[in-house]
């Protein structure tokens, strides 16, 4: 937050961002709030059906969360850390992303073959949008404009013109991709393939796959962060990383059992990795490629999507 007094700008310009994660723990049916700063939870938001997918807002202040058992979107203020809504849903509600603008938001529906549009403020689906088979992980490109689904079953990303709400093409990648992450520049995107246990490597310009990885088994999203990518491998217990240039592998780093989602922090010093079977978030520093410490969470955390959350750090007196 900008501040309008000239008094206070020393102050606002020296200020820092302190980061949050929302962490959904599946198995637990809720989510945790982590202060990244403190390396503690600071609130525990109970949410139902088995929750999964998690997608905060450009602007931080809403926290959105599937729940495929419970066929819902839940929606939670950042700030307060509580439920101000819960959207019934279709199908199986899975991976989520939010336009820039902040609404509407995006929902992928495991069972059907199309990624639902929600108004969360109409409380309503507003469009069905169709896509491949099992369409999991979602991501907005930065300027608005394209809706990336990692089509699972299908074995391609569907690209979706978000002002007419058509699909514009369909990129083959590897098999069963599940997550899907675009660059901070909207250049490039980068597919986690489960089957063949690679990952794709997507201009966005020309829409072809400009490069595969070989990664470790299952990998399940891929984090960016400094000129890196860090790829979840599910069975091997591991985060892979590689230089996102040269697309050259510079690491293996052990983390917890079963790592799922990853996202750097909003200063890309460090990378967070939530592990499923070990109640925890892997912190990792990005400089030396180590886990730093890991974190607490709830039970079964997937944190599935965008989790981090940046926030204005308080001035001190």
């Amino acid at each position: 937050m900008r501040a309008a007094l000239v008094a206070l700008s020393l102050v606002v310009a020296g200020a820092a961002c302190a980061d949050e994660a929302f962490v959904t723990n599946q198995t637990g049916d809720d989510l945790t709030v982590l202060d990244l700063a403190a390396g503690k939870a600071v609130a525990t938001i109970p949410i139902g059906g088995k929750p999964a997918g998690v997608a905060v807002s450009a602007d931080g202040a809403r926290v959105y969360v599937t729940s495929p058992e419970g066929k819902s979107l839940t929606v939670i203020d950042a700030a307060a850390r509580t439920v101000i809504d819960r959207i019934a849903l279709e199908g199986g509600p899975l991976g989520v992303s939010v336009h820039p603008s902040g609404t509407p938001v995006y929902v992928a529906d495991w069972y059907a073959k199309h990624v639902l549009v929600v108004d969360p403020a109409a409380r309503a689906v507003t469009a069905r949008v169709e896509v491949g088979a099992s369409p999991s992980g979602l991501a907005v490109t930065p300027d608005g404009a394209t809706l990336l689904s990692a089509d699972r079953d299908s074995d391609q990303v569907s690209l979706v013109d978000l002002r007419t709400l058509k699909r514009v093409a369909t990129i083959p990648v590897g098999q069963r991709p599940f997550g899907v992450t675009i660059d901070r520049d909207g250049r490039r995107a980068y597919t986690a393939n489960v089957a063949s246990n690679d990952v794709s490597v997507i201009d966005l310009a020309t829409q072809k796959v400009v490069g595969v990885v070989k990664v470790g088994e299952r990998p399940y999203v891929v984090g960016l962060a400094a000129g890196k990518a860090f790829v979840s491998n599910q069975y091997d217990e591991s985060v892979s990383v590689f230089d996102v240039s040269t697309l050259k592998t510079l690491a293996t780093i052990p983390v917890g059992e079963y790592p799922e989602g990853v996202e750097a922090s909003a200063d890309e010093t460090k990378i967070y990795v939530a592990n499923w079977f070990s109640n925890a978030v892997s912190v990792i520093d990005v400089a030396t490629l180590k886990v730093d410490r890991s974190l607490d969470v709830g039970d079964g955390p997937r944190a599935f999507g965008a989790f981090i959350r940046a926030t204005p750090a308080q001035a001190g007196p």
